[in-house]
């Protein structure tokens, strides 16, 4: 089984649309946004998802109110962290860096997912732990997402 990462998407349509049909064409049975979604018109974007949306807010997604709204149609939108089960696998989903370690030694995961840092980063140790850098590309220059395979614990970064 496999699921769909993405982060950092700062309103990049172009990219967005991208990851949404990288996402489809592997089909994803979850996408997991870790936060940085920004304007409600990008969770628009994410609607042509043939799977749900498991989002949780970054610190520039400003309105909270109304991409709450939006994630009703396609899914769920977390305020700090999201727990989730798929697949026989835990996983968390954080936008912060900070507390990324701490979960990851808790051994309640198998899996903790990132954003914020727009860096990717793929370690797999007792937990795995994926940051699929950023979706925008604003900032790196580089736009990605990740594609995690459930039953090997397995990474793939796509470029968009």
């Amino acid at each position: 089984m496999k699921i769909g990462v993405i982060s950092d998407t700062h309103d990049n349509l172009p990219k967005i649309k991208k990851a949404v049909e990288i996402f489809n064409n592997e089909g994803v049975q979850l996408v997991i946004h870790a936060g940085d979604i920004i304007a409600p018109f990008a969770v628009e974007a994410m609607s042509e998802l043939q799977c749900r949306v498991i989002a949780v807010l970054g610190n520039n997604d400003g309105e909270k109110i109304i991409l709450a709204r939006k994630f009703e149609d396609i899914g769920e939108l977390h305020a700090n962290m999201a727990q989730i089960e798929i697949g026989g696998k835990k996983i968390a989903v954080v936008h912060y860096s900070d507390s990324v370690e701490a979960l990851a030694k808790s051994r309640q995961f198998d899996i903790v997912i990132y954003g914020h840092t727009h860096k990717i980063d793929v370690r797999k140790e007792e937990t795995l732990i994926v940051n699929p850098g950023e979706c925008g590309g604003w900032v790196t220059g580089k736009s990605t997402v990740a594609l995690v395979d459930l039953d090997e614990l397995d990474v793939e970064v796509r470029e968009l």
